[in-house]
């Protein structure tokens, strides 16, 4: 399913939302080269891979749990060597690369659909500091996963999921227009954002429970929900949430509720 609007209009411009999804994007754009590796005559490794291998989260490195020197391939005959000592602040870093195309175009536009309203519930400076805190509940879940892994986590995904996990707590009600293929086709159903963001979720979970190949962090997704369903209601505001529940669930002009 591919969410593509809801009915959860919002008050003020989502200003930090939009300078994140920029920060993503021009990372993407000019320090991981647009998804293209480029080597050097001297040897030297720019690009995907260098940024990845450079600025990703590596759980195995975090918890000393990898020998410094360990390698694994990346492609093309590039290896990824661990480094000596814990790099806490790819915790951070490792938030804002991804992997593809589609990953960035997926991740970016999960957090323009749901990110708005949660940033339209608790305004810009609280928003700021609830999207990183989702990021490193993420992080420290996938770590706790898989504490020995030697590959690099990279993506927004954990602190969007953080987002995805408050929404439903906010707005469980609110209609989610979602695409839906069924054969060849591509059909439009309008479910309610509880059904919707549990099916994510579940996927999550039994990706999580399957284990992680195709190299998806199920736990850092899992793990952003989670600390974004838990700590909504310490950062929401609750006038900005009587406000815009009095505007969605408002009787409409044609005499009908909901």
């Amino acid at each position: 399913m591919i969410p593509y609007r809801d009915e959860n209009v919002t008050e003020r411009a989502p200003v930090v939302t939009i300078a994140v999804i920029a920060a993503n994007v021009l990372v993407w754009l000019f320090v991981q080269g647009a998804g293209a590796t480029h080597l050097a005559a001297d040897g030297s490794v720019t690009g995907l891979a260098a940024s990845v291998c450079n600025l990703g989260l590596i759980p195995g490195e975090l918890t000393l749990r990898v020998q410094p020197g360990t390698g694994f391939e990346m492609g093309g005959g590039l290896v990824c060597t661990m480094d000596a000592g814990r790099q806490w602040s790819h915790v951070l870093t490792s938030m804002f690369l991804h992997g593809s195309w589609m990953h960035i175009v997926f991740n970016m536009w999960f957090l323009w659909l749901f990110g708005n309203n949660i940033e339209d519930s608790m305004g810009r400076g609280r928003f700021v500091l609830f999207y990183l805190l989702g990021g490193v509940g993420a992080a420290a879940a996938q770590v706790l996963a898989d504490p020995a892994s030697p590959y690099p986590m990279v993506g927004a995904s954990g602190a969007i999921s953080a987002v995805m996990g408050a929404y439903v707590v906010l707005y469980p009600r609110v209609k989610v227009y979602t695409l839906v293929p069924i054969g060849f086709f591509l059909t439009s159903i309008a479910l309610p954002a509880w059904v919707m963001l549990g099916y994510w979720i579940l996927l999550q979970v039994l990706g999580g429970l399957g284990g992680s190949e195709g190299g998806v962090a199920f736990w850092a997704h899992i793990g952003g929900f989670l600390v974004g369903a838990a700590t909504i209601r310490l950062f929401a505001r609750s006038d900005y949430i009587a406000r815009r529940r009095a505007a969605v669930w408002a009787p409409q002009r044609v005499g009908w509720s909901r």
